[in-house]
């Protein structure tokens, strides 16, 4: 069994940065892969960001050259750095564990999901 556990959410201005935190425990974090999702009200959960065990990265579109993805393994925690965040990144946040033998930018190579964190951009 994994525990994720997000914090790092909020309300926040347009053009302003959140850093979101999952903290990991119950397995070896530093042995799979991790990722982020986020819902918005009455839109499809999507992956937007991930990172593999050995450091390789995804973002979707929607987030490249805003949002960067990393990990500590040594403190068993994955980050997200939101930069110029726009009011369509309004949505929960979720973190994710999979492991290392599938993708990472899709859904089914995740086993095990957070409860989420709030994110909400003003305009």
């Amino acid at each position: 069994q994994v525990q994720l556990v997000e914090s790092g959410g909020g309300l926040v201005q347009a053009g302003g940065s959140l850093r979101l935190s999952c903290a990991a425990s119950g397995r070896t974090f530093s042995s799979g892969n991790m990722g982020w999702s986020r819902q918005a009200p009455g839109k499809e959960r999507e992956i937007v960001a991930a990172i593999s065990w050995s450091g390789g990265t995804y973002y979707a579109d929607s987030v490249k050259g805003r949002f960067t993805i990393s990990r500590d393994n040594a403190k068993n925690t994955l980050y997200l750095q939101m930069n110029s965040l726009k009011p369509e990144d309004t949505a929960v946040y979720y973190c994710a564990a999979g492991p290392a033998g599938r993708t990472f930018a899709e859904f089914y190579g995740y086993d095990y999901w957070g409860q989420g964190t709030q994110v909400t951009v003003s305009s």
